[in-house]
């Protein structure tokens, strides 16, 4: 049951394309499924997105509904094309690169703040159940085997293409199909495939081979959640073809869900995607140079920075990477924790309500940062008396954006400098250019050439950046700082 008093949690559904109030199937185990990661190289900020995203709605579910009630599965693709290619090129065994793939993958999840899902099946402990499935699409007359192949015969279901909202023509086009003798239409996709020479493969009623990408995720989905479930979550990438043909497999081999409004025919009540990622206004590629690693990007920014970059953007909205927004991320990260924080959650304090109530409404990220930062101003006054200071440490950490662990205060001094870099990039002025002005400055303080010192003083705030000199309380040197003035 959701707690008392709780805000009605509503989800936009990419099935019905609107606003929904949320029901779950049973309100004692809360189910969602999230297409995770195919397991061969270090993860790219475009792989995270849809991870931190489903985390935040995983916690508030956990909120709501209570933590022992929510079941979150997010797979592991470790069979696939690229993995195969990968350990052939690396001279490793596919075993131990996916099995090495994984473990960063984890690891970098969690230095973004998201906690472990419930469950993480691997593809290749569900071969069994993905060969059931086929079986069953075979005998229910939706999937037919050819040279070695079976394929999901899409004709067979004339739903195909609703989640989609997509028309036969725009299918076609959009999924790039292959062209094969053995196809009897275009759009019929691949569930079984031969396994090549080399290539890892298990026995079949076909033949040793290996399975198609889409029919992964509906039989784990079914092993684990069961035929008809709460919640399915991926990048809008995913749509269509992955996606779609998810439906149509699972339904047609099982029937799905039984009671959804308007007729519909799926196997999940409510469909949820991110929107697409680019960085610095461009669509991330290799060729373009600017393809982020989160594991390179980790040795640059605090893992809640990145964490609080994805989510101020609203998860439905197309996501624009850059530079300046990690920087104000870390700025509005900073006057969040600074010299207000303490370690751990302290024991008065309770999750602000304010926050709850933003995030319950299509987790309006927004709107939530607008409470927590009236809720560090609050922490903030003279007047307040330490609640809101305990309450903002707690909202904190169940945001994911601090660790219960560690102390979450930010010295003064290092705000002040986050403050002037910041200002800094915000006015359109290279720090290190005036740091190195600055020293030159000093320099022409100790020759006692006062006029071009003031001159360069003068200079520098007619830019809107003023300098404090002041004397080193040890050595008693000439020290200057600055700061820029908006």
């Amino acid at each position: 049951m959701a707690e008392a008093n709780a805000p009605v949690l509503t989800l936009y559904n990419t099935a019905t394309r609107r606003k929904e109030p949320f029901q779950p199937i049973d309100p004692g185990n809360v189910r969602m499924y999230v297409c995770g990661p195919t397991v061969y190289d270090y993860a790219h900020i475009g792989n995270a997105r849809p991870v931190v995203v489903f985390d935040v709605l995983y916690r508030l579910l956990r909120h709501l509904y209570g933590e022992g009630r929510v079941t979150y599965a997010r797979n592991i693709t470790d069979v696939d094309d690229k993995i195969i290619d990968r350990a052939r090129r690396d001279g490793v065994g596919i075993d131990t690169l996916t099995k090495t793939t994984a473990k960063q993958f984890q690891e970098n999840m969690a230095a973004l703040g998201c906690l472990p899902p419930t469950l993480e099946p691997r593809a290749t402990d569900h071969i069994g159940g993905m060969i059931a499935m086929i079986e069953a699409l075979i005998a229910n007359g939706h999937a037919y085997e050819a040279q070695g192949h079976v394929l999901f015969d899409v004709p067979s279901w004339p739903a195909y293409g609703r989640l989609a909202n997509r028309t036969l023509d725009e299918m076609i086009e959009g999924a790039r199909v292959e062209v094969a003798p053995y196809k009897k239409d275009p759009m019929d996709f691949v569930l079984w495939k031969p396994a090549k020479e080399g290539e890892p493969g298990w026995e079949s009623p076909w033949g040793r081979g290996r399975p198609g990408w889409h029919i992964e995720c509906s039989a784990m989905s079914k092993a684990h959640l069961g035929d008809c479930f709460d919640i399915h979550g991926g990048g809008v990438d995913l749509v269509f073809p992955h996606h779609q043909n998810e439906v149509a497999q699972s339904v047609c081999a099982h029937g799905g869900c039984d009671h959804l409004p308007d007729g519909r025919q799926d196997f999940a009540q409510v469909w949820m995607h991110n929107g697409f990622l680019q960085v610095e206004g461009q669509k991330m590629s290799k060729s373009l140079g600017n393809f982020l690693i989160v594991n390179e990007l980790l040795k640059e920014w605090a893992g809640p920075v990145l964490r609080l970059n994805m989510l101020m953007t609203h998860y439905r909205q197309p996501l624009d990477w850059t530079e300046r927004r990690c920087l104000e991320a870390r700025r509005r990260l900073a006057g969040w924790l600074g010299p207000h924080g303490s370690r751990g959650v302290p024991e008065k304090g309770g999750v602000s309500a304010d926050v709850i109530a933003a995030l319950a409404d299509d987790l309006n990220t927004s709107e939530a940062f607008m409470a927590v930062d009236a809720l560090a101003e609050r922490a903030r006054s003279a007047t307040d008396p330490g609640n809101a200071a305990n309450d903002l440490a707690a909202t904190l950490v169940w945001l994911g954006l601090a660790d219960a662990q560690e102390d979450f205060a930010v010295s003064r001094a290092d705000s002040d400098d986050l403050r002037k870099e910041i200002m800094a990039n915000l006015a359109g002025v290279n720090r290190s250019e005036i740091e190195e002005t600055v020293n030159h400055r000093l320099a022409l303080i100790a020759e006692k050439n006062w006029a071009e010192a003031d001159r360069i003083r003068d200079e520098l705030a007619a830019q809107g950046i003023q300098l404090k000199d002041a004397k080193d309380p040890e050595t008693g040197a000439r020290v200057t700082t600055w700061e820029v003035k908006r």
